[in-house]
């Protein structure tokens, strides 16, 4: 797990812990050699996340690059695009995109449980239905340039990309650790892929 200071470690922590996996968090420097897959979480400010991942983000580049997963969690995923009209911070442009602010038409933030619709099958959507409910908390969303690494969609105001998958990169802009049953499935399908099962 990638620590760059936005929070809610913990709880992630022990929901990946309890799908299987054995958690360590780095802050300035990851041990490569140690590394089976990268978590990105996270709640907070696209700039300051930015900033903070400067120590960590050639490696965490190179590491994806060289085929490690990584799963973005709600701002982790966000981070995975480009740029965001949060501030002038730089994603990992890991994905083509950048993050745009939900509209005022609606209550900003967006905090509570929404749905998802399944807009394309892969393993870490494997056992999902339509309509299952997860926990969000975000006042912005990515949008992917290319639609096809969209996996999962959910409506507030705007239709948005809840769920984002291209090869070993993975995001949720929902919060698994924070979703019930539904959330800890997204993230055992995490860990047997991460585990090649």
């Amino acid at each position: 797990m990638v620590d760059y200071g936005v929070g809610n470690l913990f709880s992630i922590k022990c929901a990946m812990e309890k799908v299987g996996f054995k958690t360590k968090i780095n802050t300035s420097r990851i041990e490569t050699k140690e590394v089976d897959a990268l978590i990105l979480p996270g709640v907070g400010n696209f700039s300051a996340a930015s900033k903070n991942l400067e120590k960590v983000r050639q490696q965490i580049i190179d590491l994806v690059n060289g085929g490690t997963p990584v799963l973005g969690i709600c701002l982790g995923m966000q981070l995975l695009l480009e740029e965001s009209e949060e501030g002038s911070g730089k994603g990992l442009a890991l994905l083509a995109g950048k993050n745009l602010k939900l509209p005022n038409t609606v209550r900003v933030p967006h905090i509570g449980w929404n749905t998802i619709k399944v807009t394309a099958q892969n393993r870490l959507v494997e056992g999902l239905e339509d309509g299952s409910y997860f926990y969000f908390a975000h006042s912005y969303y990515a949008t992917p340039i290319s639609k096809e690494v969209i996996s999962a969609e959910t409506t507030y105001g705007v239709t948005f990309a809840s769920i984002i998958a291209k090869n070993n990169i993975y995001g949720t802009q929902f919060h698994p650790e924070k979703s019930g049953r539904n959330g800890l499935k997204i993230l055992e399908n995490f860990y047997k892929m991460v585990k090649g099962r």
